[in-house]
């Protein structure tokens, strides 16, 4: 007889959520605690969790489990009122950065993602990839460019954009997804006209570069109602059918405004918003929109963070209930920002 052996660390080491007390608890989960201004012992824990896999092995050779079974019961009780809250609810996520480039943390955000999905919550995922592109360029001979931040996408740059991310990157993600045991649909934005792309002001130095002009989610609401988790491309086609590459924090940001996204989470290489950029201990937990405003304004806030900042305030602006730019490094840092109260980076409000 076989059986499935499940080697994963204790549920305990690997999601440790807050110790609930009796007088903490809300009947009403819509009004969690606010998130803990306390310096952060979650990331230390998850960083040194192993992801989960799932192997198949005689009876015989299981070893002995090793966490009681009352202290694994006992810590997801304490996820209850985190599941309450956010199940039924759309969770728009971008993927990308050293979580992409990764192997674990490919693992540990796959598993997050397929983990959320069977406790009731509708995550989406939307994904660049821009080392893939570049090798790929560069194995063509085609020196990558870049304009502000932003790839130049000339003629020959955009077909290998479509071709890595949609047929290479996507196909790898969702298929990843399936090995999980979740059930991934992969997408780009002009599947059912999901993004309709113009082209950006300063198209005569970028080329094919696009901004969202137009956002029809039709398309994701079977998907998610069956169940399934969409995983979409950033690339979309303008009225014509001219493809354009649409930087992946502003498709996730226009998708989450139009499908009424409780939360908007950006996957990133740093902390999170820091109060001073030069200290990595000054993480600002929790702010709102005019907060954030003042933190650009008075320069706080500057570089490659600006775009993701802009992207949050205006998903926020557009209905989203929460924006949140988390450390993408540490291992499941979804789950930590989702199911538990200390979050794994900043959260933005409107």
């Amino acid at each position: 007889m076989v059986v499935a052996q499940t080697t994963t660390t204790p549920l305990c080491g690997r999601l440790p959520f807050r110790s609930l007390h009796k007088d903490d608890f809300n009947p009403n989960p819509s009004f969690l605690p606010a998130r803990s201004t306390r310096p952060s012992s979650l990331a230390a824990a998850a960083a040194d969790a192993a992801s989960a896999s799932i192997t198949t092995v005689p009876a015989s050779s299981l070893p002995a489990v090793q966490t009681p079974a009352q202290a694994r019961v006992d810590i997801l009780s304490e996820s209850l009122p985190f599941i309450q809250r956010f199940r039924g609810k759309t969770i728009v996520v971008k993927y990308g950065g050293a979580a992409m480039k990764s192997a674990a943390l490919q693992s540990s955000v796959i598993n997050d993602l397929v983990l959320l999905s069977c406790v009731g919550l509708r995550p989406v995922l939307v994904h660049g990839g821009g080392p893939e592109i570049n090798s790929w360029l560069l194995r063509l001979g085609h020196e990558p460019q870049f304009h502000n931040g932003l790839r130049v996408t000339d003629a020959l740059t955009m077909e290998v954009v479509e071709m890595v991310l949609v047929g290479k990157v996507n196909k790898s993600l969702v298929s990843l997804i399936n090995s999980a045991g979740g059930t991934a649909v992969g997408l780009c934005g002009k599947d059912a006209r999901l993004l309709t792309a113009r082209p950006t002001p300063d198209a005569a130095a970028l080329g094919f570069v696009g901004e969202v002009a137009r956002v029809d989610p039709g398309i994701l609401r079977p998907v998610l109602a069956d169940g399934h988790i969409p995983v979409i491309a950033s690339v979309a086609a303008d009225e014509n059918g001219q493809s354009y590459n649409v930087n992946a924090d502003t498709a996730a940001g226009e998708i989450a405004a139009a499908m009424g996204a409780e939360k908007l989470i950006l996957l990133t290489d740093v902390a999170g918003i820091l109060e001073d950029r030069n200290d990595p201990n000054s993480l600002v937990k929790e702010i709102d929109i005019s907060g954030i405003r003042k933190m650009v304004m008075e320069k706080k806030v500057a570089g490659g963070m600006i775009p993701k900042v802009n992207c949050c305030v205006r998903s926020l602006a557009q209905g989203v209930r929460t924006a949140s730019i988390i450390d993408g490094r540490v291992p499941h840092s979804l789950l930590l920002e989702i199911l538990t109260d200390e979050g794994a980076g900043t959260m933005i409000t409107g």
